[in-house]
């Protein structure tokens, strides 16, 4: 792992650390002192979606290690220029779901808001990775028009915050937007889904909690983290501040080859998750997004993968293996058997 900036990264504010984030293929490779070999393809890779690697996320990879599971999420490769087929600009066909600015309306009895478009990390694999921000980034007229368009469907009762990632709002937007949904009648249950309690621990803080969890609505937090080398002391101490507001913690991982794709890497993941509090729910197949092909594990992998999971943990860590497929009411499980039957 990287040291000498350690503690000038666990002082530093959320803000700060976002604004600072490495963008640069040629510093990310020279602070991991890899070989510049790979910078051309990065570069070229870079060109069609940005590099975005936050410090606190940096300082858990290995120098020198060119197959750092953390590294492997976010550097950009040439193999990501290749077209293939199937891999396509938007594979859960959300354009065709996004109601109007700022509301992706998929499934019955939820509503997903697209609180903002920045994110603290840009994964490689982002089934987003071209999606129209630009289209969705709203002001205040359309987020009324937003909360209208939930006060209007009696058959809402979750509002789930998504985006980019909306942690990497501010916390008057969150406070405002909260309050305001928790004045709906009909709305029961309030649902984040962020990778910045992973990617910059810091963003936890008291204003934060008091933004999200000041009202009737309970709430539920989804992180998105992918791998063992991701939970760090930092990291844990976010979500137990969380976890002392009485917000329950999930967590959804995407199936990487390269990177998460064997039992010993999903067994140190749900145990490093299960163990402080936080439950694995969904374990991803890779959506067919263009650009991250080379990240794809067949199914048959994957069924054999958690079957052998279910023999070697309790149930309650064995994460739900799940694709997301255009057009379905919900996501679609995908059936698995135990090793050996």
């Amino acid at each position: 792992m990287i040291h000498g900036s350690s503690a000038r990264v666990e002082s530093a504010s959320w803000q700060n650390l976002l604004a600072g984030s490495i963008t640069d293929p040629r510093v990310l490779l020279t602070r991991l002192q890899l070989d510049l070999s790979l910078l051309p393809g990065a570069l070229a890779a870079d060109r069609d979606f940005r590099l975005r690697v936050p410090e606190p996320y940096l300082q858990r990879m290995q120098p020198g290690n060119a197959k750092d599971p953390l590294l492997l999420q976010v550097l950009p490769l040439s193999a990501e220029l290749d077209e293939q087929p199937g891999y396509v600009s938007d594979p859960l066909g959300e354009q065709h779901s996004n109601a109007q600015p700022g509301i992706i309306h998929k499934y019955h009895g939820r509503l997903l808001l697209v609180v903002t478009a920045g994110c603290a990390i840009n994964c490689r694999y982002c089934f987003r990775r071209h999606f129209p921000y630009d289209d969705n980034n709203l002001s205040t007229a359309e987020w009324e028009q937003a909360l209208d368009y939930i006060r209007a469907d009696s058959s809402i009762n979750e509002v789930i915050y998504s985006g980019g990632d909306p942690l990497a709002a501010n916390d008057r937007r969150l406070s405002w937007l909260t309050r305001q949904i928790a004045d709906i009648p009909h709305i029961k249950r309030l649902r984040i889904h962020t990778r910045l309690p992973v990617v910059i621990p810091q963003r936890i803080t008291d204003d934060l909690i008091t933004a999200l969890c000041g009202t009737r609505l309970p709430v539920t937090m989804v992180l998105h983290c992918n791998h063992a080398n991701e939970v760090d002391a930092q990291m844990l101490s976010a979500t137990a501040h969380l976890r002392q507001a009485n917000v329950t913690l999930l967590n959804q991982a995407v199936l990487l080859r390269g990177i998460n794709d064997n039992l010993e890497a999903q067994i140190a993941l749900s145990e490093a998750l299960g163990d402080n509090g936080i439950l694995p729910y969904y374990l991803h197949l890779l959506d067919h997004v263009r650009g991250a092909a080379h990240f794809h594990c067949a199914d048959s992998e994957a069924k054999q993968l958690v079957g052998q999971m279910l023999t070697r943990l309790p149930g309650y860590l064995v994460p739900r293996l799940v694709r997301e497929v255009a057009g379905q009411p919900g996501k679609v499980p995908i059936p698995v058997e135990l090793a050996g039957s």
